[in-house]
């Protein structure tokens, strides 16, 4: 038993049965004194990073000079126009961003789910299916890169030399854009797999039983059962996924190189090669909070569709 006292303490009784008959008293900090530790570390590398790179991007700041004047919203400005060297680069990026994650998010929503619903099945060796389609994930996106740079090959690539062809899979679009999504999704389709696998064990077994004594075929439960149950893990997976996609940057990097003519090059490359290459800190600020704005928009959109959704 728990109670107020007139000072605003929480007061905890011992439970019965307990020799001791005193009480505990908690203090009105000390919820807050459990979460200090976090809040700490949130400060520190969430909220002070944040906020550290707004004001970069109000400056020119140039890390090899001392000098890094005041500039106010002139980099977003800039960006913003599409006459500028620098407004034109990051829309291209952006459209690559764009065409990239419009691609790569149904497919890993579909094909995942797809994979989740066989190998939610009882079969011999479910377990070593779900191990292989898992297994790519556990790769390094370097590792990734360079191999498939080497099976995409143009000229030496063992793609085109087993299946007869002459693409350049590195340096044309579309192949460009058809190579950097089939990576993509062969790397981390086993991630969203698992995630809904996770979310079809959680549905009740006796909806589906109730169904199928009602009549309903494996199409009806489907729609009227299982997609209903997947609504809270689809949201996750197809925000999560979108995320991830438009910050799509080491497949790029190593298997295109933004070839051809920075068609490939996402807004994440250029942002890396604008700051750490051209040490242009304060245009690539800025754009990492054009695209951070672009992101929550996007976010904002899935959620309310989802819930809209649910109120039919």
């Amino acid at each position: 038993m728990s109670a107020l006292t007139e000072s605003g303490d929480l007061t905890v009784a011992a439970e019965p049965g307990r020799s001791s008959g005193t009480t505990r008293r908690m203090r009105p900090w000390t919820p807050y004194a459990f979460l200090a530790p976090y809040l700490a570390l949130f400060a520190v590398f969430m909220v002070l990073p944040i906020g550290f790179g707004f004001w970069t991007s109000l400056h020119e700041w140039d890390i090899n000079l001392p000098d890094r004047p005041f500039v106010g919203l002139r980099n977003y400005a800039e960006l913003f126009d599409p006459a500028g060297v620098d407004g034109s680069r990051f829309w291209t990026a952006m459209k690559a961003t764009g065409i990239f994650t419009v691609a790569s998010v149904p497919l890993l929503v579909v094909l995942p789910l797809a994979v989740a619903l066989l190998m939610n099945g009882r079969f011999k060796g479910r377990n070593v299916y779900r191990a292989v389609y898992f297994a790519p994930y556990v790769l390094g996106v370097a590792v990734v890169g360079f191999v498939w740079r080497f099976l995409l090959d143009g000229n030496i690539g063992l793609v085109n030399h087993y299946l007869g062809l002459d693409v350049q899979w590195t340096t044309d679009v579309p192949p460009a854009w058809i190579a950097l999504v089939g990576v993509t999704v062969w790397w981390t389709l086993g991630l969203n797999s698992v995630i809904f696998l996770a979310g079809l064990q959680d549905i009740p077994r006796e909806l589906h039983e109730a169904a199928m004594v009602d009549g309903a075929s494996a199409w009806h439960r489907f729609r009227s059962v299982t997609l209903p149950g997947l609504r809270p893990v689809t949201i996750f997976v197809v925000n999560a996924t979108i995320l991830a996609s438009a910050n799509m940057f080491g497949q790029s990097y190593l298997i295109t190189g933004g070839a051809p003519a920075d068609q490939t090059k996402t807004a994440i490359y250029l942002i890396a090669e604008t700051g750490l290459r051209q040490f242009d800190m304060g245009t690539a600020s800025a754009m990492s909070f054009i695209l951070a704005a672009f992101l929550m928009t996007a976010s904002a959109l899935v959620f309310g569709a989802f819930r809209d959704r649910s109120r039919r």
